[in-house]
């Protein structure tokens, strides 16, 4: 911009000046992409310094755990040696942040539980110091635990995602919906829609919401969409709920639904209150048609239907998916609660409407 364009305050002297930036409006065009253009950079850059000095970081206590170990398995040395440890390194550096005998205890498990510093390298420290605690406390198996480290750092999950999704052991739920991916989508897609589906899937955050009512599911839901977008899965994004399809003599509302990023494709979620039946696969199936003709770009991959029921039989399923021209999934949907209790107490538990008439008939008594 040339000086003469520019905005002051008060009055110009040749050699001082008050200037002040021009109004947005005063802005040419272009100018909304320009600073969208540097801000990105910008904040690209700031994140590759943090994340390489995470890095350098996490390296550094592997190194420090490492060296740790080799010293205690040549000459013995017992934990005393970690707390003089500390205390003189702390001496030495008093401006460092973690070298705690604590900390300094988790760098030798850290090293002792990765011995590779390879794996180290390329995937534990591009996480936070933070999120590698988490995984040592939380996870014993080293495969399983490398399992949630990359998809932590696949998903960007914060600390307390990460121990929300160990806690829900979502390693041995996800990719396990039955579909006909295989048969249905492209060899890269059915390989990609088949790992982001997962069976069961865990709405234990619906709260009151009576899960034999689909509509107030469906309402539990929408009211916790944050919580439900992180059960489903990075990449859904929401459309809409009872999303309306109308023909010349009948209405029918879709329950749920999604448009998927990675996939390219809208995902049409029908919940259901009861076990599986092969008639939902039909109504699903008509569902995508109608999607898959009135709102699909050509540029999206065909939609995906992901039918949610309370239980079902494996063999049901598939037979009822066999010969399915578009593609499916089914999964089961169940609250936490139920899942950690045994079969034979599950039909035992009352009611939350039987333990709200016992409270009230206490109260009643009471008074």
């Amino acid at each position: 911009m040339k000086d003469e364009e520019r905005s002051y305050r008060g009055q110009l002297h040749d050699d001082a000046s008050f200037p002040v930036a021009a109004g947005h409006k005063e802005m040419p065009e272009s100018y909304a992409v320009f600073i969208g253009e540097i801000k990105e950079r910008i904040q690209k850059e700031r994140l590759r310094v943090v994340m390489s000095a995470n890095s350098s970081m996490v390296l550094l206590y592997w190194d420090i755990g490492r060296t740790i170990i080799d010293r205690q398995e040549k000459e013995g040395w017992g934990a005393k040696v970690i707390d003089r440890l500390s205390a003189d390194l702390r001496e030495a550096f008093p401006d460092m942040q973690g070298l705690s005998p604590r900390n300094l205890k988790y760098m030798r498990a850290f090293a002792a539980a990765w011995p590779d510093r390879e794996i180290v390298q390329e995937v534990l420290a591009q996480i936070t110091w933070y999120h590698n605690i988490a995984l040592l406390e939380k996870v014993a198996d080293s495969q399983v635990r490398l399992w949630y480290a990359k998809k932590g750092l696949e998903e960007g999950w914060s600390r307390s995602v990460l121990v929300m999704q160990i806690e829900r052991k979502l390693h041995d739920r996800q990719g396990k919906a039955l579909n006909n991916f295989n048969l249905t989508l492209l060899p890269g897609d059915s390989d990609m829609a088949a790992q982001i589906f997962k069976d069961p899937y865990l709405f234990d955050f619906l709260g009151t919401a009576d899960p034999r009512r689909e509509r107030e599911v469906e309402k539990g839901l929408i009211d916790h969409i944050q919580r439900f977008l992180l059960e489903l899965g990075e990449g859904f994004a929401f459309v809409g709920r009872q999303v309306h399809l109308e023909f010349a003599t009948k209405d029918y509302y879709l329950d749920l639904l999604f448009y998927h990023l990675k996939l390219r494709s809208y995902v049409v979620v029908e919940l259901k209150s009861v076990s599986f039946d092969p008639g939902f696969v039909g109504t699903l199936n008509m569902y995508l048609s109608a999607v898959d003709d009135l709102l699909r770009h050509p540029d999206d991959k065909p939609s995906i239907g992901l039918l949610l029921c309370r239980k079902g039989s494996r063999i049901e399923v598939e037979y009822a998916l066999r010969g399915i021209q578009k593609p499916m999934g089914v999964a089961g949907w169940e609250t936490k609660l139920v899942k950690t209790l045994p079969e034979e107490l599950q039909s035992k538990l009352p009611s939350v409407a039987e333990i709200e008439a016992e409270l009230t008939w206490d109260e009643n008594e009471g008074a």
